[in-house]
């Protein structure tokens, strides 16, 4: 595993900061460079918790929104809203308007305090939304926060909005941190996190994103797998596919935990609790039901800046792990399909990058909006609101001379493909799980809110007005067609 050939993508360089990169050459300038910000030993996650807070010349930032947390402000659209809530929300926006815009110079020099920006700006913005009245028929967002988040989200190459890397990856500590000189072992910390940031403060919220958290850190050993079956496909003689039928193996037994982290998020998170009190703060300007704009007024206070297009919000769409599982296994051409409403395909193979993006794309909230067919399928789309070294990752992962699938396709060698199979089987499970998760925590509870109002088709809509159920079902149907036995 540690003979890597030396254009093998977990090979490549890492560049100086200070000096120009050569045409071509990948993005890699973050701590965990040399491997595209995958760390072995915590995968997508950081090998070390993240910053808890900015220096001091942004403590207005940090001091704002832990007012926002401590006052416990509430949704301006919960039910029997005091005149005491309204008037803790408005206060708290005033404060907002009032900050200074301050400059973001000292902090392009650190890509760990730009994510701590992206973290925080993105949460006071959310804050700022969710509270503001639904009178309101747009919803500007003042200078003080549009500027310097607009132009953090310019270094980081990420939508200004919520985005799962700020919810999970970016968003945790330690309950207990590990004695001194200890390395981080992932599958011993799994019931050792705990939330930075948090809209209402509840365990539902938390274990919400703990789960997911969770799930990235199981997935590390995937990773390993994965990189230990490249290299036999490298070799790809008589011995090394044996190896890889047994990795395949390891691999789907990895996915089956993933699926059990997966469900686990019943035994901390109360379905009704988050669709009710925890979801609508995820929701992005194209979640919004009445179809308010999100204004980022100061805008043309920097001329570099342009109007954001991607605002959808976090979604389990944007972790980099279950693309890595797609891409590597080559199910992402089944998977990353576009869907029309019902899970049936409207289009295989998409025009464009994984960085490419729409802008009249339909509303893609956490476990909550299914799109309608855009330019870029959704599951490409989401890949432009993840952590640019990561879609660097993906790239590279699928630019790999030696693809797994084909491979199988081309033996004959059946305990190989039965083993294939197998780890594209445990991947459906797990779609299997998200597809429950989906109608636990989305369906039903959408069906008790709308009292039986129907969409166009008949079928309960989500928070945008798309079918996630039919969604999350179609992905979940295209990988299991991703099978080789039924070929």
């Amino acid at each position: 595993m540690d003979n890597l050939p030396p254009n093998h993508f977990l090979n490549l360089p890492r560049p100086d900061v200070f000096l120009p990169t050569l045409a071509g050459t990948p993005d890699t300038s973050t701590l965990a460079a040399h491997d595209f910000d995958v760390d072995t030993r915590t995968g997508f996650m950081p090998p070390e918790p993240p910053l808890t807070r900015l220096p001091s010349a942004w403590e207005s930032w940090e001091a704002i929104l832990g007012d926002a947390i401590q006052s416990k402000l509430q949704l301006a659209d919960k039910p029997d809203l005091s005149d005491g809530e309204k008037d803790e929300s408005e206060r708290w926006r005033n404060r907002v308007r009032e900050l200074p815009i301050l400059p973001i110079t000292d902090l392009k020099t650190s890509e760990v305090r730009l994510r701590r920006a992206h973290h925080v700006l993105a949460w006071i913005m959310h804050f700022y939304v969710h509270t503001t009245p639904t009178t309101v028929r747009n919803i500007h967002i003042p200078p003080p926060i549009t500027v310097p988040h607009l132009q953090v989200c310019a270094q980081l190459q990420l939508p200004p909005v919520l985005t799962y890397s700020d919810d999970v990856l970016y968003n945790w500590a330690f309950k207990t941190p590990p004695a001194p000189n200890t390395l981080f072992a992932p599958k011993q910390e799994l019931h050792n996190l705990r939330c930075l940031t948090l809209f209402t403060g509840m365990r539902d919220e938390e274990e919400f994103y703990l789960s997911s958290a969770r799930i990235e850190l199981r997935g590390v050993e995937a990773l390993t797998v994965m990189r230990a079956i490249m290299d036999e496909a490298f070799v790809g003689d008589v011995i090394a596919v044996r190896r890889i039928t047994s990795y395949l193996h390891v691999l789907a037994g990895v996915i089956r935990e993933m699926r059990q982290l997966l469900a686990g998020v019943r035994k901390g998170c109360d379905p009704q609790v988050f669709y009710d009190e925890i979801r609508p703060w995820f929701k992005g300007a194209d979640s919004d039901m009445q179809g308010r704009k999100w204004v980022f007024d100061g805008i043309e206070l920097d001329p570099t800046l342009e109007e954001p297009t991607e605002l959808s919000g976090p979604s389990a769409g944007q972790s980099s792990l279950i693309h890595a599982l797609d891409i590597f296994l080559g199910v992402d051409q089944y998977s990353h399909s576009h869907f029309s409403v019902g899970g049936r395909k409207a289009s295989s193979h998409p025009t464009g990058s994984p960085d490419a993006v729409s802008a009249t794309a339909p509303s893609t909230t956490a476990l909550s909006s299914a799109p309608c067919p855009p330019k870029v399928p959704f599951l490409t789309r989401m890949q432009s609101y993840m952590p640019r070294h990561h879609r660097a990752f993906l790239r590279h992962l699928q630019a790999n001379p030696r693809p797994l699938r084909r491979l199988v396709e081309q033996s004959t060698d059946g305990a190989l493909r039965e083993a294939y199979d197998v780890a594209v089987t445990a991947l459906k499970e797990f779609r299997d799980e998200h597809v429950r998760i989906v109608a636990l925590y989305i369906l039903i509870p959408s069906r008790k809110a709308t009292a039986g109002a129907k969409g166009e088709d008949g079928a309960p809509k989500g928070t945008g007005g798309t079918d996630a159920f039919q969604f999350v079902k179609g992905v979940r149907d295209q990988t299991a067609g991703a099978l080789l036995a039924q070929r």
